[in-house]
């Protein structure tokens, strides 16, 4: 081999780590903020929600670290979470689970893109100024959670026709209880259906609420939508069975876990725009220009074993209407 060659060859052989350590992508960094717990979320809404990162070039482990922080239920533990987020440096944070997570991100940067999924009216809420063009450093996805009360109180009483009173839970930590508190007092007048007005935001609270529906002679139970049940999913259901009550539920994962009906927006629609909405931050795009996302998408779940446990006969109306019905 000829000298000129074998210097070629050495030099290119000491170059090649350093050009392989070059060509290793950018690895990202955001962070996840909610006030549930990872088990809830890790079904639904966090495999769309990662869909919908590498739909915009974003594959966790590759390019991308997203750092979690889980409330498990406690609205009190986010202002902390929140400030532990951002001293990890991370250029996007997510919220998600209301507007309270996004209360508690935005309390401490205004600089750092927060990309919010709420289920309540964002600009009421004053999370932004406009859905068209959100301003400052936060856009979303506003995704009919809270607003669907009424609609749920509706489906129930077709289901429970013969319910003289109908009793609604809430979590009065929540700063979206007094406005659901309104809306189904407000549509309990519309169809002459007396209300039962229940609190609880502990476990405890939780199995004396059914005993008090149950000596109060509610027929039914409708559950407000929060993020404390979400979490108590499990218990919940639990209770319904052993007291025999027919509840209408936030989400699909109540009647899977084996409640009776509920009635909620698609959520792998929006966790998934949450996603691309992210990846766009990522890629350039400022949240002032993203204009919000609405929710277009609703689905109805029935499960048929609970309801003939419940010795409750399911109307072909709401059969048809079902976009899932578990046998």
């Amino acid at each position: 081999m000829k000298r000129r060659e074998f210097i070629t060859l050495l030099g290119g052989a000491a170059a090649s780590p350093l050009v392989a350590r070059a060509q290793q992508p950018r690895m990202r960094r955001i962070g996840y903020l909610s006030p549930r717990s990872a088990g809830f979320e890790e079904d639904v809404l966090q495999p769309a929600f990662r869909q919908g990162l590498s739909e915009t070039g974003y594959l966790v482990g590759k390019n991308l670290t997203i750092e979690y922080r889980w409330a498990d239920g406690n609205y009190d533990r986010l202002p902390a979470l929140a400030a532990d987020l951002i001293s990890s440096n991370v250029e996007v944070i997510v919220t998600t689970g209301g507007p309270q997570p996004f209360r508690a991100a935005r309390a401490l940067t205004k600089t750092i893109p927060v990309v919010f999924t709420s289920g309540s009216d964002p600009v009421a809420d004053g999370l932004v100024d406009r859905l068209d063009r959100p301003g400052g450093n936060a856009t979303g996805v506003h995704a009919f959670v809270t607003s669907l009360s009424p609609k749920r109180l509706e489906i129930l009483r077709e289901l429970v026709p013969k319910a003289h009173a109908i009793a609604f839970l809430l979590n009065p930590s929540s700063q979206l209880a007094d406005m659901q508190m309104v809306q189904v007092q407000e549509a309990a007048r519309a169809l002459r259906q007396e209300i039962v007005m229940l609190n609880a935001s502990t476990e405890s609270e939780i199995e004396a609420a059914f005993a008090t529906l149950v000596q109060r002679g509610a027929g039914a139970l409708l559950l407000s939508a929060d993020t404390f049940f979400q979490v108590s999913r499990d218990r919940l259901v639990a209770l319904a069975s052993r007291y025999a009550v027919p509840v209408m539920y936030e989400w699909p994962e109540f009647v899977r876990a084996g409640g009776l009906i509920s009635y909620s927006t698609a959520r792998t629609e929006y966790a998934r725009q949450a996603g691309i909405y992210v990846g766009r931050i990522l890629n350039g795009a400022k949240p002032a220009d993203l204009p919000v996302v609405q929710s277009t998408r609703f689905e109805l779940a029935i499960n048929l074993k609970t309801a003939r446990t419940l010795g409750l006969t399911v109307p072909q109306t709401l059969l048809v209407a079902a976009d899932e019905v578990i046998e």
